[in-house]
């Protein structure tokens, strides 16, 4: 329970240290939304100063912000709680919504944005995950002002709201996304570091939608493309709505084109019926007392019953089980008695009486755990009087005098028996020989070939081939290189304005498909270190993700000639490398090999978590000087 009136119900998100919940108004019987973050939070002043200028825009397609507080050392945000589907997931599970259909969603939310800018507030976050369409066919807006107070953006950015309107028309036209508010929807494409117009990604957006999204894109550039048409005032949100109702044909044009769309969103995340097939009807068994043997105790004699009448109407049907014949049956199911030619089952009944106890086991007889003592005066053992004494008088062992327990006739076993010694096994000392000389063989030819490879000889006594270098056995191989997987490419721009150098297709570089590259930015004049040169390099570098030795770098160019250096180091490049490279190569071809020697010689491993590839001339392609990289390939242990 929060400041004792909303009761928490659902956690929906959770990020940042803030939590976004589904609660239940108590006071008001409601659901409702709460933004909740620590009241020492460098972001809660911010956020109350949002939820009061979002409380001062009254539009229904805006959730209303209805209570601010800080308490109890939280800082809360309660807004009004809209239902429907929104933006982000319609396109990535139904696809773009079609021209007019997108015109009218954008007219909407550019219509409300319009009626906050007139109060000079700004949402500042507008991207498809704060679109709702409920089921009535209605636009909601969520986190006006607060959102992008949570995410700590500034506020008041009116010329945001105004990109991101494009960016929504963007969306629904071709269910990808432009920016610049990050999204979950996947990003649009690029080309030299520029968006594709709608025209350009999916195939029959109508001009006049293209033309607008033009207008309303960040930069000029698609403006430079369109030399024929007419441009048209898209300054403020409203200007915008005006725009998209004339591609409509107007108000009268636009109706119907909400509840079209409410009506078009697939079933996402409904709760379905679910039917189980139908069970069949367990029916009880058919006991039969007839069949059931009797009781073991004797069975008092039975007297006849008057005869019932329904026994000849039904003959074949067996009676019902009284109640003494369900307790006197098992309690385990499943013991049936099956007739193979009655073709009837029979169950069992429980005993009547216990069954008798088994006999008690016999008591083992007592044994003496020692020897009786013998009878006083008499000696502890008696002597042996079958055994004769030795002839010397000190002998008076067994086999001396001949005597063998297990022989016949000495109280041992006889020839019959079965441990009685059997006939010498032929062929067993013959055996025996061989496995001696096996043996002798053995340590022989161990000596011959230790001896061999003492005097630097083969094991057999050959002369050892000097162009063939023997293995050691102190020093193992060294293990071959390997393609280094896991790798993160980033581009790297030092020298430019932004520091970035078509940085969003860098991962191009390094995912294994050669039909895929990050390239540089087109110049219209070539990299060198004095002017007309722009910069004297620019590069990509690729994180290993940990320190590893690095042996050689394959690069798979798109065009040539180029000169390329290599450089490697522990930490990330922030500035333009300096020194002498570990590698470096003037390709005059696609395929290029680079392997870094290190400065402190030959036999040193380099090493490094950072893979620096810095172009200092590109090559020269229609429009300038470009080069592209359309495979990294780090080899190393």
């Amino acid at each position: 329970m929060l400041a004792g009136r909303y009761r928490l119900i659902d956690l929906l998100t959770e990020s940042g240290g803030g939590r976004f919940w589904r609660a239940h108004d108590r006071v008001l019987e409601r659901f409702v939304a709460l933004h909740v973050i620590p009241e020492d939070d460098p972001r809660a002043p911010g956020l109350l100063a949002a939820a009061r200028e979002s409380a001062t825009v009254l539009d229904a397609r805006i959730l209303r912000v209805l209570d601010a507080e800080m308490r109890d050392g939280r800082c809360f945000v309660v807004n009004e709680w809209g239902t429907g589907t929104s933006l982000d997931i319609l396109v990535t599970h139904g696809g773009p919504l079609g021209p007019r259909r997108s015109a009218w969603l954008a007219a909407e939310v550019a219509g409300a944005i319009a009626t906050a800018h007139s109060r000079g507030v700004a949402h500042g976050r507008l991207n498809p995950e704060n679109v709702l369409i409920d089921r009535l066919g209605a636009v909601r807006l969520i986190g006006l002002c607060v959102d992008a107070a949570l995410h700590g953006l500034p506020s008041g950015r009116l010329d945001q709201d105004r990109q991101d309107i494009g960016g929504l028309l963007y969306c629904a036209l071709t269910a990808t996304w432009p920016g610049p508010s990050a999204s979950i929807v996947p990003a649009a494409p690029h080309e030299h570091d520029a968006v594709l117009s709608p025209r350009r990604v999916r195939a029959g957006v109508p001009r006049p939608l293209d033309h607008l999204w033009c207008e309303l894109s960040e930069s000029g550039h698609h403006r430079r493309l369109w030399h024929g048409h007419q441009e048209v005032d898209v300054s403020t949100a409203s200007a915008v709505r005006d725009r998209l109702l004339e591609f409509l044909g107007g108000a009268e044009g636009a109706e119907g084109l909400g509840q079209a769309l409410a009506d078009s969103i697939p079933p996402i995340n409904e709760v379905r019926p679910v039917v189980l097939p139908q069970v069949p009807e367990m029916m009880p068994h058919d006991f039969v007392p007839a069949q059931v043997p009797p009781a073991v105790e004797e069975a008092a004699p039975e007297v006849d019953p008057e005869p019932d009448p329904q026994d000849d109407a039904v003959p074949d049907e067996p009676p019902i089980p009284s109640v003494a014949d369900i307790v006197d049956l098992p309690t385990e199911a499943g013991m049936p008695v099956f007739d193979d030619e009655a073709d009837e089952v029979s169950w069992l009944r429980a005993r009547s009486t216990p069954p008798p106890p088994p006999p008690p086991f016999d008591e083992p007889p007592v044994r003496p755990l020692f020897a009786p003592d013998p009878p006083e005066g008499a000696p502890v053992r008696r002597p042996r009087t079958d055994v004769p004494p030795s002839s010397n008088g000190t002998d008076t062992s067994f086999a001396a005098a001949g005597f063998w327990p297990w022989e016949p006739g000495n109280g041992g076993p006889g020839p019959d028996d079965a441990t009685a010694e059997h006939e010498a096994v032929p062929g067993r000392s013959w055996l025996r020989l061989a496995m001696v000389i096996a043996a002798a063989l053995a340590l022989l030819l161990a000596v011959v070939v230790a001896f061999n490879l003492g005097r630097g000889r083969t094991p057999l006594g050959a002369e050892r081939d000097e162009s063939t270098p023997s293995p050691s056995l102190e020093t193992p191989p060294e293990p071959t290189a390997s393609p280094l997987v896991g790798v993160v490419a980033s581009a790297f721009d030092p020298l430019g304005t932004d520091g970035d150098e078509n940085g969003s297709a860098a991962s191009l570089a390094v995912d294994g498909d050669p039909a895929t590259a990050w390239s540089t930015s087109t110049y219209d004049d070539q990299l060198g270190p004095a002017a007309p040169a722009l910069k004297s390099g620019v590069g990509l570098y690729v994180d290993l993700g940990v320190v590893r030795e690095v042996a050689s770098v394959d690069l798979t160019l798109d065009a040539s000639p180029s000169d390329v250096e290599l450089y490697v180091s522990d930490e990330t490049p922030t500035e333009p490398p300096a020194g002498e490279p570990l590698a470096s190569e003037g390709s005059s071809g696609t395929s290029v090999t680079l392997e870094p020697e290190s400065p402190d010689g030959p036999r040193s491993a380099v090493t490094g978590r950072y893979v620096l590839v810095w172009f200092t001339s590109l090559p020269a392609v229609p429009d300038g000087f470009r080069a592209g990289l359309s495979e990294v390939v780090v080899r190393g242990r």
